[in-house]
């Protein structure tokens, strides 16, 4: 979702009965780029409102006044039909106290003639902008309602996000071993359910095992299962999580913390391809693609002797790296988006609109937890118990200083204008308002020069 475009694919259906005032506002508004259609009636626009829909591409402004119909009969026409499309009253002097009614009847804003050019517009763009928002709102709504629930999706704009998709999209057919690395909460799971749900495994179980919350007391039985009276109050057959996530693929996150006893047993079933549960001497046939998770430098746990060199060479035949969030920052305002409606399905709640500032400050932040936390902040702001601002200083880190936020949304900004325009450095300084050579220099400064190369300066 883009959530920076333009309103010129919307328009504005502007009814009144004065023909000078009417021409005169038209007028206006198209000098101001907008696409408006003039009509002296409500009858007059019938052939048009009556395509008015919750897919309306656009807003009403309307006098109060009109011969036939009024403006109020028509706001609430439009409001029993689609009661998000905003609807703008124009208002003579007397009719302060009933557009103020109107207003809380539905209407979006009024204007008070005579009024100004710059009035009007300034109105229309508000008022534009808002029904842009919630139409990418509910297109979205409708995108997740129709999507396969079982195809997570890999969400983001930033060039480390495209390299993830790419590799899932290049090995998820395979069953080479992958090693996933990031941070808590930065997404290691979802990757790992994009590799099963692209694979010819889909339709086998995907089994999650948190080996660092899986004591070493219990980790045999858990992984191999057991027979009968193999131990004290084992009565029956348990099949263990490897064994039934044979056809499938299991995944083994937090695996540097899985002890080194334990890691020996783990790697003789990944060379052999089967296991023995806990009570028997029979060997069990295993089929398994096996995904990895785990945060830090598994190499340096190998120099220090507590992860097998020989299991790491196991695991990791494909890396893929999913940095934290705050070095992809033009991912924040995609994913709050995205995890808001989410969050609005869920809770049967509306998903709210964030301002241009609220955007910023979620983009600023330095989100130590990462998506989980990006995820959590979204289902708070749905539920009207946390601002978009939030708190500072997560995770015992320190405030940012203004200039830090300053650049950091800078930074996200220029990215994401200049993917809108592949890269075309012209294009992207011509919407930004600045010279060429200023953004080439802040290409530069912000490592973005994959978006903004030397050959792509045209619109």
């Amino acid at each position: 979702m883009n959530s920076t475009a333009t309103t010129d694919n919307l328009q504005v259906l502007f009814i009144e009965d004065d023909e000078l005032v009417r021409r005169a506002s038209v007028q206006s508004l198209q000098l101001a780029g907008f696409a408006v259609s003039g009509y002296g009636s409500v009858e007059e626009a019938s052939g048009v409102l009556d395509l008015l829909d919750e897919r309306f591409a656009g807003i009403v402004v309307s006098d109060v006044r009109l011969p036939g119909a009024s403006g109020l009969d028509l706001l609430g026409e439009c409001h029993q039909r689609a009661p998000d499309v905003p609807v703008i009253l124009v208002t003579g002097h007397g009719d302060i106290s009933m557009a103020v009614q109107a207003m809380r009847d539905g209407a979006y804003d009024f204007v008070e003639k005579p009024f100004a050019a710059e009035r009007l517009v300034d109105t229309v763009r508000r008022a534009l902008e808002r029904r842009r928002l919630v139409l990418e709102n509910a297109a979205l709504r409708r995108e997740l309602a129709a999507r396969d629930a079982l195809v997570p999706r890999i969400i983001g704009r930033s060039p480390a996000i495209g390299e993830v998709r790419r590799l899932i999209a290049n090995i998820a057919p395979t069953d080479a071993p992958v090693l996933i690395i990031g941070d808590t909460g930065a997404g290691k799971e979802l990757v790992a359910r994009s590799l099963h749900e692209l694979s010819p495994r889909q339709a086998k179980p995907f089994v999650a095992v948190n080996c660092g919350a899986l004591p070493e007391s219990m980790f045999e039985s858990e992984m191999f299962g057991y027979e009968p009276g193999a131990f004290t109050g084992a009565t029956k057959r348990r099949i263990g999580k490897l064994e039934y996530a044979s056809g499938g693929t299991v995944f083994l996150d937090e695996i540097e913390s899985m002890p080194p006893a334990l890691q020996v047993k783990l790697l003789r079933v990944l060379q052999e391809g089967s296991l023995e549960r806990l009570g028997s001497n029979q060997a069990v046939r295993v089929d398994l693609r096996v995904i990895a998770a785990a945060k830090g430098d598994m190499q340096a746990l190998v120099a220090a002797g507590t992860f097998r060199r020989d299991l790491l060479y196991r695991l990791n035949v494909v890396t893929i790296d999913v940095p934290p969030l705050v070095e992809r920052r033009e991912d924040i305002a995609p994913l709050i988006e995205h995890f808001m409606l989410e969050a609005a399905v869920r809770y049967g709640r509306p998903a709210p609109i964030l301002t241009a500032r609220q955007r910023a400050d979620l983009m600023a932040r330095d989100w130590p937890g990462n998506v989980r936390e990006l995820r959590n902040a979204a289902d708070r702001i749905v539920l009207g118990i946390e601002g978009a601002s939030g708190d500072r200083g997560h995770g015992g880190q320190p405030a940012q200083s203004l200039k830090e936020r300053v650049e950091q949304f800078e930074r996200a900004v220029i990215a994401e204008v200049l993917d809108q325009h592949a890269g075309a450095v012209l294009a992207a300084a011509d919407e930004l308002q600045i010279g060429k050579a200023t953004l080439y220099e802040k290409i530069k400064r912000y490592g973005l020069a994959e978006r903004g190369e030397a050959g792509k300066e045209g619109h």
